[in-house]
């Protein structure tokens, strides 16, 4: 029983930990957006946005386009025995857009940037950088955490777009080459099932997603304690809790469009 209670106890810890981290990144955008006097730190943004939006391109748009190669082939048997090969098209694109491309390309940045901003916040912590920051009347939240966070939630979306491109076209050129569907009739089953709702869905599910992972890797990066041991599972728990809160939020997402009637 003690086990379960300090179980829900720390759950509720990190939530409103990552609540009030979240709470003053808010504050600080807005003081920068509506205050001459303070300075947005768009070096460092853009900074961040190469290092976690540019540098990622490539292993967001090879995973997307395998799973577009997957999704083809995977479907084209059950579809045959009805005679709609062609409407792997359909599928495709609304599987990508709605679910799949910000899904994977949030657990892809994950891996890629939560981890290494957690890394680098702890090291920072275990450094005493913080401290020095905090001696010289510097917030480490507005000059650390708030670059962070914006670059990781603007950079999935254009990802998340990059990946939904690949995997559609991915799956274009398996239906084209291998599964004998014209290359125009796959291109109009694309645009004929796609809608506008496809897109902004996916694209509302990234931000929340980059918002969410940025967050969690920047909490458990400045919550580090015990030196280079500390690091290594700040490392881990964000990355564990971060996709595991993805896709719950995606859970949360796709009933509530479905109750609304994006679908």
């Amino acid at each position: 029983m003690d086990r379960w209670g300090g179980l829900w106890i720390g759950t509720f810890e990190l939530l409103g930990g990552v609540w009030y981290l979240i709470h003053d990144v808010g504050v600080w955008v807005m003081r920068a957006l509506l205050r001459r006097g303070v300075r947005f730190g768009r070096a460092a943004l853009v900074t961040q946005l190469v290092r976690v939006g540019v540098r990622a391109t490539g292993i967001v748009t090879l995973v997307c386009g395998c799973v577009g190669f997957i999704l083809a082939l995977q479907m084209e048997p059950a579809l045959a025995d009805f005679g709609q090969t062609d409407k792997v098209a359909n599928i495709i694109g609304v599987a990508i857009l709605r679910e799949l491309g910000p899904l994977i390309a949030a657990i892809v940045l994950t891996g890629f940037a939560g981890a290494s901003i957690a890394a680098e916040l702890g090291t920072m912590v275990v450094g005493e950088e913080i401290e020095a920051l905090e001696a010289h009347a510097l917030n480490p939240i507005r000059f650390l955490v708030v670059p962070r966070v914006l670059a990781t939630t603007i950079a999935l979306v254009g990802l998340t777009i990059i990946g939904d491109l690949a995997a559609v076209f991915a799956g274009g050129l398996m239906s084209v080459l291998f599964l004998d569907v014209p290359y125009e009739l796959y291109k109009a089953n694309t645009l004929n099932q796609l809608v506008v709702a496809d897109f902004l869905t996916g694209l509302i599910k990234a931000g929340v997603f980059g918002l969410i992972l940025s967050s969690f890797a920047c909490y458990h990066g400045l919550s580090v304690t015990g030196g280079a041991a500390g690091v290594g599972r700040a490392t881990t728990s964000t990355v564990v809790q971060a996709v595991v809160a993805i896709i719950i939020a995606d859970l949360m997402f796709t009933t509530i469009f479905f109750k609304i009637g994006w679908t």
